[in-house]
């Protein structure tokens, strides 16, 4: 059998890995194991890929370097990163992988300017794509982690507009580099480099203007970019296991960013390029909080002592708070003492799909525990305590009963409903989406004021005096 067929059979071997690692992944106990499989499907074509160039051409050097770097710094961020900075984390990779693209395709058409057509189409989408994701990512991260200047939305004026004449601009500079391809010399090169500038200034402005909120739609929607520009890549240097590995990132990602909408009852388009009306009168949030109850951690306690069914709503402020594993040790010991103990998962809670999962899941929480939203809903009513950790937009009442608020529509998790909702925040400030919760004034609900961790902590403390 010649070496061709056996790189073939290997990166056969490496998609079908691909694809039931990605099976796998669908479901919170087989989610290790897919990510394994996944990662050993990764280095099966790496490894493959590498040896193919050193068997053809002798470099060997070179790639052998790279693999040390990459290697180096992906273990380092790994082992170091913590987990309240997943997002961010994932906001990286997905431009690493877009950026990754972007070069491929660029050396390529420096290699063979007089490229076939679908090999000039294939160069500019991976390059298009790939600086789009690379940039939006960027500013997903400064985003996430809360730079001053990014955090809110640089005011450009009549940006859609701006957009529209730049996206306009890189598709012509897309076909100019694919008519000009059949005549090699320094052109297509040029017109790459433009489309991929002008590309750049779009990512950009693409991303500066979506908010916090967001966050989870606008990383899987990078994630499925990051996906097609490598499928692109896969195209113009004719590797199979990268068109379908960046295939399948594509497809996932723009299944899980439906999903992320759906979760929100927003339309991708509605995400992308409308701005929330957040203006709220002092007079009008005043009113609202009016009637604030505070509590303290030893009322909390005595409450929970008596409780047979406890649900924790975790959020943002448990990742910022860095609270999961307290919650847990809370939750531990109300079911030492008899009381049923689930965990309430909002789709969109956090900053990227599944934030919350991962926290918990690193908290050492059974799975079995963590209960969708369509799944608690309905028992809510049963609920002896809610208790609400760092989440706000998710359990604001305002989404069902204002038709005119800026999150109307969006599906919540219903702890207004539970008999009584301790409530968790350093502040009454709103969440991302910047408008206030009458949830904090129901008859039933008790604000606990302070750190989310030491208010947890403190709740335990209580509970075992």
């Amino acid at each position: 059998m010649d070496t061709s067929a056996l790189v073939k059979i290997a990166y056969v071997i490496s998609a079908v890995l691909f694809i039931f690692g990605l099976k796998l992944m669908g479901r919170p106990k087989t989610a290790a194991r897919g990510n394994a499989l996944g990662a050993a499907g990764m280095l099966l074509a790496v490894g493959v890929a590498i040896t193919e160039v050193w068997l053809s051409s002798g470099r060997f050097g070179f790639i052998i370097a790279g693999v040390v770097i990459g290697s180096l710094i992906g273990a380092s961020l790994a082992f170091k990163i913590q987990m309240t900075a997943m997002p961010q984390l994932v906001a990286l990779f997905n431009g690493f992988g877009g950026g990754a693209s972007v070069i491929v395709a660029g050396a390529e058409l420096i290699l063979d300017p007089r490229g076939t057509t679908d090999v000039l189409v294939a160069t500019a989408a991976s390059g298009i794509i790939g600086v789009v994701t690379f940039s939006g990512s960027l500013v997903a991260f400064g985003k996430l982690q809360e730079i001053s200047w990014l955090r809110k939305p640089i005011k450009v004026p009549a940006q859609q507009l701006v957009n529209g004449m730049l996206s306009i601009i890189v598709l012509l500079l897309a076909v100019l580099l694919v008519s000009s391809g059949g005549n090699g010399g320094w052109l297509p090169l040029l017109f790459f480099v433009l489309a991929t500038l002008m590309a750049f200034i779009l990512g950009v402005l693409f991303v500066n203007p979506i908010g916090g909120a967001d966050m989870p739609v606008v990383i899987a929607m990078l994630n499925s970019y990051s996906g097609l520009a490598a499928a692109a890549t896969g195209f113009v240097i004719d590797n199979n296991v990268l068109i379908i590995a960046g295939s399948l990132v594509g497809a996932s990602g723009v299944i899980l960013t439906k999903l992320m909408c759906k979760a929100m009852n927003r339309s991708l388009f509605n995400v992308l390029f409308s701005v929330l009306d957040t203006s709220e009168t002092a007079a009008d949030v005043d009113k609202i909080y009016a009637k604030v109850r505070s509590t303290t951690a030893e009322d909390v306690a005595m409450i929970l002592e008596a409780a047979q069914r406890v649900v924790f709503v975790p959020g943002y402020g448990m990742a910022v708070a860095q609270a999961q594993h307290a919650v847990r040790d809370l939750g531990n010991l109300l079911e030492s003492q008899g009381a049923t103990v689930e965990y309430a998962i909002h789709p969109v809670a956090g900053r990227m799909p599944g934030h919350m999962n991962v926290l918990l899941a690193e908290a050492d929480v059974d799975y079995e525990k963590l209960k969708e939203m369509d799944a608690i809903n309905p028992t809510m009513e049963t609920v002896d305590v809610a208790i609400v950790i760092g989440a706000n937009d998710v359990v604001n009442p305002v989404a069902r009963t204002d038709p005119k608020s800026p999150i109307a529509g969006m599906p919540i998790i219903d702890v207004d409903k539970a008999r009584i909702v301790v409530v968790i925040k350093r502040s009454l400030s709103p969440g991302f989406a910047g408008i206030p919760n009458p949830l904090f004034a129901e008859e039933n609900t008790l604000m606990l004021f302070g750190d989310g961790q030491k208010a947890i902590l403190d709740i335990v403390r209580a509970l075992k005096e």
